[in-house]
């Protein structure tokens, strides 16, 4: 059973994202018990990314992700919500990470707001009461 998060970003709005222990049960357990924190996002092409109180290694990690994934990506700490292509995709279609990440879920709500999102803009994520 997962759980509902937002991500509440500064001046933009908020998105909401569903989390899910299947793939990345360690990494799932470790973000869930460090909720609510707030961080600084960044951007990668179309992929969100800012850091995470958590430490945690590849756990059943992917190259490639799926539209809407949010995902963990062990060397930056970070989390990552991915709307299309990044620097590193090899086609138009293509979701590629800059390395491999432990998929924890997808965003359920509110995706398009990602556009949205510049580098230096406030993040905050928590459970979805």
């Amino acid at each position: 059973m997962g759980v509902k998060v937002k991500f509440i970003f500064e001046g933009i709005g908020t998105v909401i994202g569903e989390l899910n222990p299947d793939r990345s049960p360690k990494t799932y357990e470790l973000i869930v018990k460090a909720l609510p924190f707030e961080s600084t996002a960044y951007r990668w092409g179309e992929e969100v990314y800012f850091s995470t109180p958590v430490s945690v290694e590849e756990e059943n990690a992917v190259e490639v992700v799926d539209y809407g994934t949010i995902a963990y990506w062990p060397p930056g700490n970070a989390l990552c919500l991915f709307f299309g292509p990044t620097p590193v995709s090899r086609s138009p279609d293509e979701i590629r990470p800059y390395s491999p990440v432990n998929v924890l879920g997808k965003v359920i709500e509110g995706i398009e707001l990602l556009k949205r999102v510049q580098s230096g803009v406030r993040v905050r994520v928590e459970l979805v009461k």
